[in-house]
């Protein structure tokens, strides 16, 4: 299926966990033209239907909901201990002797599966994992677009060998976290503009490039080398209807040359956002922590008390490497601008 048949304009709104991106952004995208994605990876099942019926309330246009394919973990009580000791030094520096045992690892993704089935919105989208063909048919029996994130071939023709309608091709550039499945994710290396001919290549499903796409120029390159749309996460951050933390939205505002860098040391999973304190104080430790989801809910609380705090340097700032581009704007303004700049090109 081409997605202009979904959604007339080649530009996906980038899911951002952790309440980042609001039922009224993703409305206003779709209204405008594009895909709105709702990140539903951190929300209860519960959540997710209030917010899709909010989204529903505000556009009928087609949206698409997101997951991170998950199993909820039976973590070794040695090795979360030995991850909360790390982050003791951390936790001392907000005035805190002990590191908050956290209440669950993770969001059931089983319950949220059959939520997302419920929902039947025109769209869903994967990464972390892969979707089984049964889960796959279901999804297609419920009228939902299936669309898997990859960062390299492998895992392109893996998610076309299950059923998948399309992939996202994630290049290093992306801002959050890496979608691997297949290998170490540090060997995911290539470029959005490296990667995305080896896609086009290798799958006869359509492709969406993601990762430093910042402008209508760059669509327009994506677009002219065999992407049928492209996936703008950092972009949308920023927007009015973004939800982000005030500080940290002015930290992306002015980022200027501020480095980003791929960690594993908030999540247990390789992702990237702007440099801070936390990323250099946990980096002699960040290839013992426990993989995803484990230390992402250790370092919940520390994230949490940060952002109250205004503390940037203990948050997460997940951004790609375009961050010094971007432009606060409403979101539909800038789905229109990004057409105009597409034109332009």
């Amino acid at each position: 299926m081409n997605l202009a048949s979904i959604f007339p304009h080649p530009i996906i709104q980038g899911p951002t966990a952790g309440g980042n991106n609001t039922p009224a952004q993703v409305a206003a995208v779709s209204h405008a033209g594009g895909l709105g994605s709702l990140a539903c990876s951190l929300l209860s099942p519960d959540t997710i239907r209030t917010q899709t019926a909010q989204i529903r309330a505000l556009t009928d246009k087609p949206f698409c909901l997101n997951f991170f394919v998950l199993e909820t973990p039976k973590p070794d009580p040695d090795e979360v201990a030995r991850a909360m000791e790390w982050l003791k030094p951390i936790a001392a520096s907000l005035g805190w002797s002990e590191v908050p045992t956290p209440a669950k690892w993770c969001e059931d993704f089983a319950a949220q599966f059959e939520a997302l089935i419920e929902m039947r919105p025109a769209v869903a989208s994967f990464t972390f994992g892969i979707l089984s063909t049964e889960q796959i048919r279901r999804l297609h029996d419920a009228g939902i677009f299936v669309i898997g994130t990859i960062t390299h071939a492998d895992e392109a023709l893996a998610w076309q060998s299950r059923g998948a309608d399309a992939v996202i091709a994630s290049g290093t550039e992306s801002g959050g976290h890496r979608g691997t499945f297949i290998g170490a994710q540090e060997d995911a290396k290539l470029t959005t503009f490296e990667l995305l001919p080896t896609i086009v290549e290798a799958v006869h499903i359509p492709v969406i490039a993601a990762g430093g796409i910042m402008d209508g120029a760059d669509i327009k390159r994506a677009l002219d080398g065999g992407a049928q749309a492209v996936q703008m996460g950092t972009a949308f951050l920023v927007c009015d209807e973004s939800s982000i933390n005030p500080i940290y939205k002015q930290r992306l505002l002015t980022a200027g040359d501020h480095p980003t860098r791929l960690t594993r040391t908030f999540s247990g999973r390789y992702a990237r956002g702007l440099e801070n304190r936390f990323m250099r104080e946990m980096a002699p430790v960040e290839k013992q922590i426990p993989a995803y989801p484990i230390q992402n809910a250790l370092t919940g609380a520390i994230r949490a008390e940060a952002g109250k705090r205004g503390e940037t340097e203990l948050m997460s700032l997940w951004c790609g490497t375009g961050v010094a581009r971007v432009r606060p704007m409403p979101a539909a303004k800038l789905v229109e601008t990004l057409l105009a700049e597409i034109a332009a090109a």
